[in-house]
């Protein structure tokens, strides 16, 4: 995984860069070429005009009738001034021509450096086209061979000389070899290839370490998952720093712990689970082989059914709440919205734990904050809601401890409080209460009935509503539970289905309605 990681982001980086330098030295070549070559242009241009200002002033103050007499003549003291004029290029040769392209004067250190005939000698003659150029345009520009003229590629320029009456008697032309910054340019493109392999190493160093510090907890990731694959849940990956793989090793350790959880969790349920179901099926056989045998006399056998039927009610529940979970998972637990008084169906589910209550000799307070509070919801959802919480609550109270069920409106929901004086739950539980399989009575010595699939159940319903319970409890002194559900009060009929469609989806248990 390291290699193909640390492959992959070296080759892609390298070849970014590559290409990046690639682009840059293209780039800066087409510079330099282009300033070499307006410098040239620049400097050979105002060499031409100053020679040929020069010529036609002189020539004109001469009065002579032929310019090539007039060159010829003049030719000892024309040539200092060429060569003055030329020396702003180091390269550059300026040509005096006729009107039919023969060189008359040449000068510049451009005759001088070309020992190889790349700059033709003072008797070449320009082509025509280019003299054609010269007499119609008045000057003229070029960047290659002038059609032929020089061996490799040359900036040129060239101004056309006239007399008073506009006739064309010659011109002035200077050029100078475009490549004269090939040195330069081949410097340049060392420099920033060695620049390029300097830059190319420093960056594979910094992308060896960067991948593998990246990599490292994807590593020990990879490690740690197959040790889940294992059932082993107790690898963790180290968290440095403070980016994006912090926050991926954060949320895998976390993942981690959930599993462990859940693991150690479902193990607690099978265990609970196969005693409960145990447990009542040791004692219906057994005394059903009693009654059957004879062991049991006529005159108990009723006490004993009695005893069995009771257990056989506990399977029944245990059961149904097996298959409530099963049907939540599968998404095939449906509710029915209704409007009915939470109030009454809170009377209802307290007179059903009458005799429980009385058991325990409860304080019992019943609040409400008027006589009818309507809710829309699933009304035997709620009672079953109400029924965990209610039993719950009992189960754990103190004898002649406060029991008060308290119904009020709050925030436009309706608020149901059952509050206890009893054990209560201890306040690193308190975020798992309603989590599944979860028991907050590990030795079972008061819970010798629950699963831990209650509280989970509730859960489940409350938020299929669309609303939120919550505990709240002082370890050893009080325990609260709270539920909210919603008034029917500004839902219409017809959008109370579709209400509790969102809701429905809302809650992430796939229930439906």
């Amino acid at each position: 995984m390291f290699r193909s990681v640390f492959t992959k982001f070296v080759s892609l980086f390298m070849l970014i860069l590559l290409a990046s330098f690639l682009v840059l030295t293209t780039i800066l070549t087409s510079l330099v070429n282009t300033y070499n070559i307006d410098a040239k242009m620049n400097s050979m241009a105002d060499a031409a005009y100053s020679v040929s200002v020069y010529l036609r002033d002189q020539y004109i103050e001469s009065e002579q009738t032929g310019f090539d007499n007039y060159l010829i003549s003049q030719k000892d003291s024309i040539m200092p001034v060429i060569d003055l004029l030329s020396v702003n290029v180091d390269d550059m040769a300026l040509w005096v021509v006729d009107e039919t392209g023969a060189a008359i004067l040449t000068g510049g250190s451009g005759q001088k450096k070309s020992p190889d005939g790349a700059v033709p000698e003072t008797e070449a003659s320009f082509p025509d086209s280019v003299m054609q150029a010269l007499r119609t345009d008045g000057t003229l520009s070029d960047s290659g061979t002038l059609d032929g003229f020089f061996q490799r590629g040359h900036c040129t320029y060239g101004i056309g000389l006239y007399t008073r009456d506009s006739r064309f008697i010659g011109a002035v032309i200077a050029s100078a070899e475009s490549g004269g910054m090939n040195e330069l340019l081949e410097a340049m493109d060392n420099t920033v290839l060695m620049s390029t392999l300097w830059i190319m190493l420093a960056a594979l160093i910094a992308v060896y370490f960067i991948t593998e510090r990246m990599v490292a907890p994807l590593k020990s990731m990879s490690r740690a998952a197959r040790s889940f694959a294992n059932g082993k849940f107790d690898a963790r990956v180290t968290v440095t720093g403070s980016d994006e793989i912090a926050e991926l090793a954060v949320a895998f350790n976390n993942m981690a712990e959930n599993l462990a959880i859940a693991n150690e969790m479902q193990r607690s349920f099978i265990a609970n689970v196969s005693h409960d179901l145990r447990t009542p099926m040791t004692t219906i056989a057994g005394f059903i082989d009693g009654i059957l045998s004879g062991a049991i006399p006529p005159e108990k056998q009723e006490y004993y059914l009695g005893v069995v039927s009771e257990e056989v009610r506990r399977l029944s529940r245990l059961v149904s709440a097996l298959l409530d979970i099963s049907r939540m998972q599968a998404g095939e637990r449906k509710f029915t919205m209704a409007e009915f008084d939470i109030c009454e169906l809170s009377r209802q589910v307290l007179i059903s734990f009458e005799q429980k209550i009385d058991a325990k000799k409860l304080d019992v307070s019943f609040e409400c904050d008027s006589d009818r509070m309507d809710v829309l919801a699933d009304r035997d959802a709620i009672h079953q809601v109400l029924y965990n919480i209610c039993d719950n609550a009992i189960k754990f109270s103190y004898a002649c401890g406060k029991y008060e069920i308290r119904i009020a409106e709050k925030d436009k929901r309706i608020h149901v409080s059952v509050y206890d004086e009893g054990v209560g739950i201890p306040a690193e539980d308190v975020p798992r209460i309603f989590d599944r399989f979860y028991k907050s009575d590990k030795s079972r010595g008061l819970d010798k009935t629950g699963v831990g699939l209650g509280m989970y159940i509730s859960r489940a319903i409350i938020e299929a509503h669309g609303e939120k319970i919550w505990a709240e409890s002082e370890y050893g002194k009080w325990c609260r539970f709270t539920f909210t559900l919603p008034k029917p009060s500004g839902f219409p009929l017809d959008k109370r289905k579709n209400l509790t469609d969102r809701n429905a989806k809302e809650s992430g248990k796939g229930m439906t309605v």
